[in-house]
């Protein structure tokens, strides 16, 4: 409504849309609805310092999705430097407890690629419909994106938890706490869609994993959290790694 005060309503911004544009919609919707079932599901085979390492597959099937669906081709220096990311973010994650990923079950490992794949092709595959048409506004976009994505996860609902609705109510066990996640990934998530829209996956890979580290740093002042000898030699690599790939960015 602010964008349509100022600018008024033009064929780039108003909500009404055709058939073709909309129709790509439900696939990135369906596909994140998945991956995050798939977050729940994987804790039966996996403890949680467990997952945070597994769910560095992301990065890598980042990349191999990146340059297959949207053909855009990283250096070599760039490809060395996403691996070293995910060997970084893996090294600060490790814990007394983190040998026992090895141990994850057949199932834990399949999940947690199927959910990486999910990841990096929802996310590439968002980023090729959202700059498919540059004009387009990205408010819109987005409403559409989460229109389904709405559906999707009511349909879920509905499925699963129908029962527990009816007895219990929607809002059953909310709290302040629950308020504020629910506000934290809507914000985030608009965020990521602006990442997507003028920058790439490759930069919202990056963001995350910075994020990370910058988290463990708030939460030693926040939480007492303390820091191992394995956090500070993973953040090194990650800083390594995200100077690598500025200079392999350059070369390319």
């Amino acid at each position: 409504m602010r964008i349509w005060r100022k600018d008024g309503v033009t064929d780039d911004n108003r909500l009404s849309t055709t058939y073709d544009e909309v129709s790509v919609y439900p696939i990135p919707a369906a596909l994140y609805l998945v991956k995050n079932l798939l977050q729940y599901y994987i804790f039966a085979y996996v403890d949680a310092p467990g997952y945070q390492i597994l769910k560095n597959f992301n990065i890598i099937s980042t990349g191999v999705l990146y340059r297959i669906i949207l053909k855009r081709r990283l250096s070599e220096i760039q490809w060395a430097a996403f691996i070293l990311l995910c060997a970084g973010c893996t090294t600060a994650q490790l814990n007394p407890r983190s040998d026992h990923v090895l141990q994850t079950p057949v199932q834990g490992w399949l999940m947690a690629i199927v959910m990486a794949l999910l990841s990096g092709f929802a996310g590439v595959y968002t980023e090729a419909i959202i700059k498919k048409r540059p004009s387009r506004n990205i408010n819109v976009q987005n409403f559409w994106l989460y229109v389904f994505g709405m559906v999707f996860n009511a349909i879920a609902i509905v499925v699963q938890d129908f029962d527990e609705v009816v007895s219990k109510g929607f809002f059953h066990g909310y709290s302040l706490i629950t308020v504020l996640m629910i506000l934290n990934h809507a914000l985030s998530g608009l965020a990521v869609s602006m990442v997507m829209k003028y920058a790439d996956n490759i930069v919202k890979v990056y963001a995350t994993s910075v994020a990370m580290l910058l988290t463990a740093i708030v939460s030693v002042f926040l939480f007492g959290f303390h820091l191992s000898l394995a956090f500070f030699l993973g953040s090194t690599v990650v800083s390594v790694s995200v100077y690598l790939h500025s200079i392999g960015k350059l070369q390319r």
